[in-house]
């Protein structure tokens, strides 16, 4: 075989699922080795602090030129988000996505994604593969890891704001990490939403241990006495949930994948523990996304990353009272504290969890025979 033969493995939709995308448990032991990889330093990511997001592409407000792409308050985003990811990955990659929010009355998803392993010496591709169930996968399985490590031991509460994709891969992470969940609150945009209702459908169908559904019809009824909150909530600006501390079940481990915020700023200050798991990716957020009222005050953001960069760069906490989830992974800070100890995580996505899970499907995928074979050239024809 020639030595400039170039293949790669295409993997749609159904190959990924046979490659084991939807399998829950392992995606939380590769999102914790992932992190730990953060943690020292073994990643690199766009943008000048090696940490950001990814690269999205901006439309103007307006445009001379006809038919030009326009801002869209419907989500219309296109977005690059690569990586390096080290350790026994060693491998690039990236994930990119189409998204718009009219998707939804032709039968599609808002998003729809596809990633890219690539070879870290040749730039080769490896892989190509379809990405809406590994992207899913993958941002539930890092609130998955939170709990496994910050949880009150045997929680039995859990309360899910948002009943959407995301809060369901956060539940497949959490379920596959305790047997004593006896009881789930779902709130929804209402207690009837469809939405809610099937969040409701899938607990009874997948996990038939559980012994108390409650739809909830507010925010207070769904978070009070819950040993863990999920929070994953898509929606406009500044209409997302807020919780009152009084609300809260001392013990209580929120983890917010969304936007959330709490009537009083104080008890964020003075009362939580704040976690992150990328530090840098919200300073950066901040950089691009902080928004300001015609009299200079601060607009808050939904984010909780970005409230602890806030409360730091305002001298409200040291930069020290906010730890990095991969330090807990390592050893160097300290997980959950005492048994009352409310703890609140931000978590965000994160390309490097898009190319570790994309690898390990990828190596089930080769290892079972599964996908397509495509070849980009035997020869290139330009060198």
């Amino acid at each position: 075989m020639s030595d400039t033969r170039i293949d790669f493995l295409y993997l749609n939709e159904k190959d990924m699922i046979d490659a084991g995308v939807l399998d829950a448990g392992h995606c939380v032991e590769t999102m914790e080795e992932v992190l730990c990889l953060l943690a020292k330093g073994d990643v690199l990511m766009g943008g000048k602090n090696r940490r950001e997001h990814g690269i999205q592409l901006i439309f103007p407000k307006e445009s001379e030129i006809p038919g030009f792409p326009l801002e869209d308050s419907r989500d219309r985003r296109f977005m690059s988000m690569p990586a390096y990811l080290g350790g026994r990955f060693h491998l690039a990659g990236e994930k990119f996505y189409g998204s718009n929010g009219r998707n939804v009355r032709k039968g599609l998803p808002r998003s729809i994604l596809m990633a890219t392993l690539n070879d870290v010496e040749t730039g080769q591709p490896l892989a190509y593969m379809s990405a809406n169930l590994l992207s899913a996968m993958r941002t539930g399985a890092v609130p998955g890891v939170v709990a496994k490590h910050l949880s009150v031991k045997n929680p039995k509460v859990l309360t899910l704001l948002g009943p959407g994709v995301v809060n369901k891969t956060c539940l497949m992470a959490y379920m596959s990490q305790f047997d004593s969940i006896d009881t789930i609150k779902i709130k929804g945009s209402s207690a009837a939403s469809a939405t809610a209702k099937e969040m409701e459908r899938f607990i009874k169908e997948k996990y038939p241990q559980v012994s108390h559904i409650v739809l909830c019809g507010t925010d207070e009824e769904a978070v009070k006495d819950a040993d863990i909150i999920s929070e994953a909530t898509s929606v406009e600006k500044r209409r997302w949930p807020v919780l009152k501390p009084e609300w809260i079940k001392p013990g209580c481990l929120i983890i917010s994948s969304g936007t959330m915020d709490f009537s009083d700023y104080d008890f964020m200050v003075k009362d939580i523990r704040k976690i992150v798991d990328n530090y840098p990716m919200y300073e950066e957020y901040i950089e691009i996304y902080e928004e300001w009222d015609e009299n200079g005050k601060r607009l808050s953001s939904g984010i909780p990353g970005m409230y602890y960069v806030n409360m730091v760069d305002d001298g409200k906490i040291e930069r020290s009272e906010v730890t990095e989830l991969g330090e807990i992974l390592l050893g160097e800070k300290k997980g959950r504290k005492s048994d009352d100890e409310i703890i609140m995580v931000s978590v965000g996505g994160m390309p490097i969890l898009d190319v570790g899970w994309g690898y390990e499907c990828y190596c089930k995928a080769k290892e079972k025979g599964i996908g397509t074979t495509l070849n980009l050239w035997e020869k290139p024809y330009l060198y």
